[in-house]
């Protein structure tokens, strides 16, 4: 016999406008605790540094983690010019000097080769695997970690302040896998310069904004308490990118017990003409998501199945 699990069955996303100083992690459990919930994840870590949007799934929302990490992201960053830091950005240690400081046109005609699909090098503190250990773990233990470069895409880079010549604001749009202190830093030597990020917030995951966020100070004032839960977005909400489609009672308790839906009657046409082979339908039931499905030669085939 199974052990009942420990906690409520709370199921949402939680947009936290995550403070200064504490990790991912951390705030997902004060969030977890708060709302007593028996599961809770992230869509996408924030170092301690960093501030802004840290979306928290809770129970059956932990499912549609991966679709969330895989969005797009908005950044707003400080970059400090004259010197890198071991962990490219202010916590780090003074690695290197420079007296270069460029100007605002240096920056500006610099920015276009950071744009579209380019090669980064992660941080040497960062969560990447090496040998089956945290990069930042063996980083901290004074080890040279050799992190393979990795293809990202950064759909936009744009300068938006110049606070003194050795500090200046950037909004960067980018893919998955894009660390930010990366591109700081190598904007910076780009430039004849050294660099590390002063400040860091993220503005947006996916269709997360800073609208739907709350701080976690007033969060915890609220406590476990009815209006707490009017904060929880409902599961489907991230996957607006997803195109849907509402199952009648009988194919949703086909889709429920695992088996494939088919949609290969004349009525059914123009259900599926949207659809990309292969791709990703959210099959809703009673205007709640139901199951992440795959459509495949004219059938939905659930990938994961929502437990209301």
């Amino acid at each position: 016999m199974s052990r009942r699990k420990k906690g409520q069955k709370v199921d949402g996303w939680l947009i936290l406008d995550k403070p200064l100083g504490i990790t991912s992690t951390q705030a997902v459990n004060v969030v977890r605790r708060l709302f007593d919930a028996q599961k809770a994840g992230h869509g996408g870590t924030l170092d301690p540094l960093a501030t802004g949007i840290l979306p928290i799934a809770l129970g059956e929302a932990t499912k549609t983690v991966p679709y969330v990490m895989d969005g797009t992201k908005t950044y707003r960053f400080t970059l400090k010019f004259g010197e890198a830091r071991s962990t490219d950005d202010a916590e780090g240690e003074v690695i290197a000097r420079s007296e270069k400081r460029p100007s605002a046109a240096e920056i500006e005609a610099a920015l276009p080769s950071f744009i579209g699909e380019i090669s980064q090098i992660p941080p040497q503190f960062s969560a990447i695997k090496v040998a089956g250990e945290r990069a930042y773990d063996l980083a901290r233990d004074g080890e040279k970690v050799d992190l393979a470069p990795r293809i990202i895409r950064v759909e936009d880079f744009r300068l938006t302040e110049i606070l003194s010549a050795d500090e200046a604001v950037f909004e960067v749009r980018s893919g998955k896998g894009a660390y930010m202190r990366s591109l700081g830093r190598d904007l910076a030597q780009h430039l004849g310069s050294q660099g590390h990020i002063s400040a860091l917030r993220r503005l947006s995951v996916g269709g997360f904004t800073e609208k739907q966020a709350i701080s976690l100070d007033a969060l915890k004032a609220l406590g476990h308490i009815p209006a707490a839960f009017e904060h929880l977005l409902p599961i489907e909400t991230a996957l607006d990118d997803i195109p849907a489609l509402a199952l009648s009672a009988t194919e949703a308790i086909r889709l429920r017990s695992g088996q494939p839906v088919g949609l290969l009657h004349r009525q059914d046409r123009d259900r599926f003409r949207e659809f990309t082979p292969g791709g990703m339908v959210c099959a809703m039931s009673e205007g709640k998501l139901l199951a992440l499905t795959r459509y495949e030669a004219g059938e939905l085939v659930p990938v994961r199945v929502i437990n209301h």
